[in-house]
């Protein structure tokens, strides 16, 4: 049963305008602050949690959120202080839009609008990371709206620090989740979590989280904005706490099933979630990235990943040290799309029985070592088909944040794929000679050539300007194809520049041209703007005479996929 909310403190400087919402140790609520005048929520603890404990975690959540404050995609804490009843309270920014969890369960969220939060969310927690600070509760209830309609990160409650041992909470036997036994000696020490979004590793007798466990729960979160529930649950199947966490460590992954979800955007988000911290995205960045290249594949603007600009730090902490009483700022700089990197040439290699595993980030891959999709249709142990909703109410998904005892969930051990890599080639017995017989008889061709032009001029009487080099155009190699789409790279033929210097056209062509073929192009200091283009020849108008000018373009396929980019300079 849902307790009653505790009664607003008198805060001075504050007006009380209702209650927005409670939780097992606080409750928030709506003030109005008199000068500057706004409006502010107010997290304030429960008279009863107020022990050495609770209080301690609540001033480590007031100082960890003052500390990530300036990050446009996370909560700004204002003020801090003791209300006259004694009990501990902090203001923080009203965000007056639903949490993500109050969106998707109205209607699911759009590929692009599902990226964009993706990708601002991953910068949020890569600038938590950067400070040395792991959330350990990312979901979408913890994903605000503020009044630009942008996402807000909030509710540190449980983070840890990347530094120190994971923090617990003393909690009273009776208050165990469903999912924990009690010791019966009255407290146990406990572990906070929500089960749907969690990583395996969470549900170890021991947990040890890392950055990757973030990295799991927020392609957790993405997955559910796109699915419209949760990716291990179940529709028509029992979805109670051991399901989940049983599903959780088998890397069993409920397909999101829409059509308009790009395979691509599936393996990223599989990748993710893998079981094994190993196959995941090592940072929230990588992951970010990846974001940002389904992005680009898709068409769309990409979107830019804010973390602090902060140079020689570990964890976000300063090399030199600093004082306790010392106010720090810090600066956020927002990364643009970076186009992938042509591969290098590929070594030759011997010959082998199968061909090697796709790489997960790849855009046609479907499967992912450490996490597996449930296909529609497949039957899995139980063998009962699973994909799409299918008849029945799904069980309620418990999505409260929780805590359990440590040890009261054992982890099965994850069984690893073992995967035998091809050795590189070794020196092959006598290439070095061979490389030095090309070498000799390409200089006597050489020398042979020289001497025939020479005689040439001597029998002739050519006058020795009509020797001058002129430019020729030099056939140009087809470019390299993007292993994740199988789109070649366009190349360049050339550049021309106007009289007045002003325009810049690239002429480039189509190694392998298709029907609806376009090419994709952006000036290389603004990635986020990029153009269409139907024809060959490329124009950048604007431009500062004798300046250089770099473009990156691309070749797009009408199904929307893009090759690697070709960087081209006038210069």
């Amino acid at each position: 049963m849902r307790r009653a909310p505790s009664i607003a403190p008198e805060l001075p400087g504050y007006e009380f305008v209702s209650i927005l919402g409670s939780g097992g140790f606080s409750d928030v609520f709506l003030y109005q602050q008199r000068l500057p005048r706004r409006r502010v929520a107010v997290k304030v603890l429960l008279t009863e949690q107020l022990n050495p404990s609770t209080q301690a975690q609540f001033v480590d959540e007031a100082n960890l959120m003052a500390q990530l404050s300036t990050h446009p995609y996370i909560v700004t804490i204002y003020h801090a202080d003791v209300a006259g009843d004694g009990r501990p309270y902090f203001v923080m920014e009203h965000c007056s839009g639903p949490s993500l969890a109050e969106r998707y369960k109205r209607q699911n969220f759009g590929v692009e609008d599902a990226l964009r939060t993706g990708v601002r969310l991953a910068g949020a927690i890569a600038t938590a990371h950067s400070a040395g600070i792991l959330h350990r509760d990312i979901k979408p209830a913890n994903v605000l709206t503020n009044d630009f309609g942008w996402p807000a990160l909030t509710d540190f409650g449980i983070s840890s620090s990347l530094d120190e041992e994971l923090p617990v909470q003393t909690i009273s036997g009776s208050h165990l989740p469903a999912a924990s036994e009690s010791t019966g000696t009255g407290e146990s020490q406990s572990v906070g979590m929500s089960v749907p979004w969690s990583p395996p590793e969470m549900f170890e007798d021991d947990p040890r989280p890392d950055v990757r466990s973030d990295v799991f729960s927020l392609a957790a979160t993405i997955h559910t904005l796109l699915a419209g529930q949760t990716p291990f649950e179940i529709r028509g199947r029992s979805n109670g706490t051991l399901d989940l966490i049983g599903r959780i460590e088998r890397g069993a992954i409920t397909p999101i099933g829409r059509d308009d979800v790009p395979r691509s955007l599936v393996a990223v988000l599989a990748k993710a979630m893998a079981t094994r911290r190993d196959d995941r995205f090592a940072t929230a960045v990588d992951f970010a990235r990846a974001l940002q290249r389904v992005e680009l594949e898709l068409g769309y603007a990409p979107t830019g990943i804010d973390i602090p600009t902060i140079a020689g730090t570990q964890h976000g902490k300063p090399d030199a040290p600093a004082g306790d009483d010392e106010t720090r700022a810090r600066s956020v700089v927002s990364i643009a799309a970076q186009a992938p990197a042509a591969p290098a040439p590929a070594r030759p290699r011997p010959a082998t029985p199968a061909a090697p595993p796709a790489e997960p980030d790849q855009a046609d891959a479907t499967r992912v070592r450490g996490a597996r999709v449930i296909e529609p249709g497949s039957a899995p142990a139980g063998g009962t088909p699973t994909g799409k909703a299918g008849p029945g109410k799904p069980s309620p998904v418990k999505e409260a944040t929780i805590v359990r005892p440590r040890g009261s969930v054992r982890a099965q051990e994850p069984v690893a794929a073992s995967v035998a890599d091809t050795p590189d080639d070794s020196p092959v017995e006598g290439a070095s000679g061979r490389r030095r017989l090309v070498l000799i008889g390409s200089i006597a061709a050489a020398v042979l050539l020289i001497g025939a032009v020479v005689a040439a001029v001597t029998l002739t009487g050519t006058d020795k300007s009509a020797l001058t080099p002129t430019a020729s155009p030099v056939p140009a190699k087809p470019g390299s194809v993007n292993s994740a789409a199988g789109v070649p790279v366009p190349v360049l033929e050339g550049t021309a520049t106007s009289e007045d210097g002003s325009q810049v056209t690239f002429t480039v062509s189509n190694p392998a041209p298709l029907d609806g073929d376009v090419y994709r192009w952006a000036r290389a200091e603004t990635p986020n703007q990029p153009k269409l283009s139907t024809v060959a020849d490329i124009t950048v108008d604007g431009v500062v005479p004798g300046s250089t000018v770099c473009v990156d373009i691309y070749l797009q396929r009408t199904d929307g996929k893009i090759s690697e980019a070709n960087r081209a300079c006038n210069r």
